[in-house]
């Protein structure tokens, strides 16, 4: 279903995200005590009684800011006003009203959007006298504490009464959550923007522009896919702000809750120490992996480059031997749609079903290669598929003890030979097999009760 975002907008430091994080019960938003903390549009789901919804919260809006940085945060709020069924216009109690206020608050009446205005910081009751100040923007006003909860009932009912009258599309496929992993300044958001058909992720050479885990929806024949943007994952000596260690958490958060991870390496340097610990992550969590080689526009010989890059990735990552790697660039766009017939593949694969009489064939020549256990015969009785997304299998022997782990991946390398399981991740583990009851005798069942 195709659900309406309410968009959090106003000024810096107001309270967005602390208000967004408070309507979505998370901490998907990072909050601190200083200005500016918010650059990208951040989307979460929401849920008040019966109705769903998607809340936004984007950077702190200075109508006259003209470095860079503010442009390219207004230029995002203007997006997320445009994409909303329902804006709410977040103003500070405690600082009064300025002069940004009455200038944010015409641009969200020309856009003909639905606006609810919240003034924020009202912590206790006795505060309710400081929303007098904020009657020349408006007349009907509701006060909160994004904090502390304050009136933040009355403003949850007020949001689901503005999104009564709004049609939800149904979609007759989920979407596919795609996050976009790397270390900084390999181009994940640049590959992003080509990939949404506009610049809505922020794009600097400066390494760390992105700080949150960011979604998008993204069209392609008609099939829609949520994009994760994340900020660059560094090494742990080099994280030394809160912002910096809230932004890996949030990288790692986004593995955890995606379908696919594309594992982005900069083909013009190759991989380093941190690219290893990312894909080790990857892995880890279970999730699709694709492997995109960007910024393939930099690289002259390219076969000579490509046998390079796969041999180290077969060297340092031996264990994504399993994974589809496409070269790519995202300024150029080349080969960028080439990255869909592939994840919706993976997908296939992740759902496949293999029968327990099929891979009971697989075991027999392992089985054969199995030294004995304390002077008796080591058994692999059966193997079946327990899990999927991501694929499970289970051995049950006789002697667990007596599987090793280079007996399980020749197990893993038996079922891919024979099924693929082509950029999916595939957990093989052993079980002992279960002792059949012993036979009682009619004569020992009935035994009379002392």
């Amino acid at each position: 279903m195709s659900k309406p975002i309410v968009a959090i907008v106003g000024r810096p430091n107001v309270g967005k995200s602390t208000l967004f994080n408070r309507i979505t019960h998370s901490k998907a938003a990072i909050t601190l005590d200083e200005p500016g903390v918010t650059r990208d549009c951040i989307c979460y789901d929401a849920r008040y009684e019966d109705t769903t919804f998607t809340v936004m919260d984007t950077g702190g809006l200075l109508i006259d800011g003209d470095d860079e940085m503010a442009l390219w945060i207004k230029k995002g709020v203007l997006l997320g006003i445009d994409e909303a069924a329902v804006i709410i216009h977040l103003l500070d109690g405690k600082d009064g009203l300025m002069a940004d206020d009455f200038d944010i608050a015409a641009i969200i009446q020309k856009s003909g959007k639905k606006h609810i205005t919240v003034v924020n910081k009202i912590d206790f009751e006795t505060n309710l006298n400081r929303i007098y100040d904020f009657y020349p923007i408006g007349k009907e006003l509701f006060p909160v504490s994004a904090e502390h909860g304050f009136g933040f009932e009355e403003l949850m009912e007020q949001i689901v009464l503005s999104l009564s009258n709004y049609q939800t599309i149904e979609d007759d496929t989920e979407r596919i959550k795609i996050a976009i992993i790397g270390r900084q300044n390999v181009g994940k958001s640049t590959i992003v923007n080509a990939l949404l058909g506009r610049d809505k992720m922020m794009v600097s050479s400066i390494g760390g522009t992105t700080r949150d885990a960011v979604d998008s929806v993204c069209r392609y024949y008609g099939r829609e896919y949520i994009i994760i943007d994340t900020a660059g994952m560094r090494k742990k000596a080099r994280v030394n702000e809160d912002i910096e260690h809230m932004s890996v958490v949030r990288a790692i958060r986004a593995i955890d809750r995606c379908d696919i991870a594309i594992f982005v390496v900069d083909a013009s340097v190759g991989m380093v120490d941190q690219d290893k610990k990312i894909a080790g992550l990857i892995e880890r969590s279970g999730k699709g992996m694709i492997v995109l080689f960007n910024k393939w526009d930099l690289v002259t010989d390219h076969e000579k480059r490509y046998k390079e890059l796969s041999l180290e990735l077969q060297r340092e990552l031996w264990f994504l031997e399993y994974v589809p790697k496409l070269t790519i660039s995202g300024l150029t766009k080349l080969r960028l749609t080439k990255i869909f017939p592939v994840i919706e593949k993976i997908i296939a694969e992740r759902k496949k079903r293999v029968g327990t009489g099929e891979l009971n064939r697989l075991i027999q020549e392992t089985a054969r290669n199995i030294a004995s256990y304390k002077g008796k015969e080591v058994k692999l009785k059966y193997m079946t598929q327990v899990t999927v997304e991501p694929p499970g299998f289970a051995v049950f022997s006789n002697f667990p003890e007596a599987i090793k782990v280079q007996h399980l991946r020749h197990i893993e390398r038996l079922i891919r030979q024979e099924y693929s399981f082509e950029g999916t991740p595939i957990r093989v583990f052993v079980k002992k097999n279960p002792d059949r009851p012993k036979r009682v005798s009619a004569e020992k069942s009935l035994k009379p009760y002392s």
